[in-house]
């Protein structure tokens, strides 16, 4: 132990200084008293570190204190079941997949064993695919997606139905997913039937593209249901066939039709731009039939606006879906572009159902205009 040094030892010490080798024994010492004063800090517990599945080739993070809360694990046989299977809703292949953990798990595992692996959750995918759902939905979004998928021995074009519904909480849920040979209006009545038939009585307004016959067929599974045409598709549809040198002014023009305040101001700057630009009216007929269904957004709040003229939100969904599918050409079946779906969306879903913005807000105007039809 340091033996301590009283003030007046140390005034002595300074007197008697006479040379700098004297100056810095002073220092010195008076510097080690000091230290020894000093309390030393308690050692800290470092916390275990966490295992993760190594990152090689763009093959993402897993940490392995999570593999018992992914939705799957109760059909797996183990934790590296459950990580093959994590690996795969990402959207790593087969092939990826083994060559991964025979390089960081040192187990040695076919691309068949991998398929049997993944093959495993069908279970969980018919159980999700007929569960209840709720009895209202303010809004749904709905889209279909392109996939090529081996059918018969040919390679086929195959169509991904996705119904996104915003629940009356203001979480969004994936309401399902069907896979089917083209996409058309009939279809979409079959996806709603379905949805009725697992306890969706009513939705207050459905976001759709501009598919033929599509408001009509929400129209005959749910009459009371405000439909609006996705206006941005319908932009996109106009401005494809436009000249490049007259995109901008004709977009300077069209944005004074869907910002409008009101519906008939709205159609009236719509026949503005078919006088200023007579040459491109034929491509404003599109939205002169499909008017009705277009402004449906104007008779709601600015809030509520914003979420239904366009389809962004199931959009941002489909650009999820296709970076986990796209390192898959062709799907050898239907079940097999069902299975990397379900997964795909169960992984992207874990913990994100709070509320959206301003949702209480949304959520209060709508209780006035559907007084008699918001559910909780």
């Amino acid at each position: 132990m340091e033996k301590t040094m009283t003030f007046e030892e140390y005034q002595t010490r300074l007197k008697s200084i006479r040379t700098p080798e004297d100056a810095a024994t002073l220092a010195k010492e008076f510097a080690a008293v000091v230290m020894a004063a000093v309390p030393k800090p308690e050692p800290k517990e470092e916390p275990a570190p966490k295992t993760y599945a190594k990152r090689r080739l763009g093959a993402p993070a897993i940490d392995r204190d999570d593999l018992a809360f992914e939705p799957w694990y109760d059909v797996v046989a183990n934790d590296n079941e459950a990580m093959v299977i994590s690996l795969y809703a990402k959207g790593l292949t087969t092939r990826d997949i083994s060559r991964y953990m025979k390089a960081h798990h040192g187990l040695d595992i076919s691309q068949p064993a991998v398929s049997a692996v993944t093959d495993k959750v069908f279970p969980l995918v018919k159980e999700w695919q007929s569960r209840p759902l709720s009895a209202m939905y303010p809004i749904v979004y709905l889209d279909g997606i392109h996939f090529k998928v081996r059918d018969a021995g040919k390679i086929a074009s195959k169509v991904a139905y996705i119904a996104l519904g915003i629940n009356p909480y203001g979480a969004k849920e994936v309401l399902g997913i069907w896979v089917t040979d083209t996409e058309g209006a009939k279809y979409w009545m079959h996806v709603l039937n379905d949805l009725k038939n697992r306890g969706v009585d009513d939705i207050l307004i459905a976001a759709v593209d501009g598919l033929k016959g599509f408001p009509e067929a929400i129209k005959a599974v749910y009459p009371n249901t405000d439909v609006q045409v996705c206006v941005v598709h319908m932009i996109r549809n106009t401005m494809k066939f436009l000249p490049f040198h007259d995109r901008e002014a004709f977009c300077k023009d069209l944005k004074e039709v869907y910002t409008a305040a009101t519906a008939d101001q709205g159609r009236k700057a719509l026949e503005g731009v078919k006088e200023h630009w007579p040459q491109y009216r034929a491509y404003l007929r599109s939205w002169e039939e499909k008017w009705p269904d277009l402004a449906t957004f104007f008779e709601y709040p600015a809030p509520v606006r914003r979420m239904i003229y366009t389809t962004n939100m199931i959009e941002n969904l489909n650009r999820q879906f296709r970076k986990v599918t796209k390192t898959t050409t062709v799907f050898p079946h239907d079940d097999s572009l069902l299975k990397l779906l379900w997964l795909a969306q169960a992984d992207f879903s874990k913990g994100r159902s709070t509320a959206l913005r301003n949702w209480s807000e949304i959520m209060a105007q709508l209780s006035v205009l559907f007084e008699d039809r918001v559910l909780f």
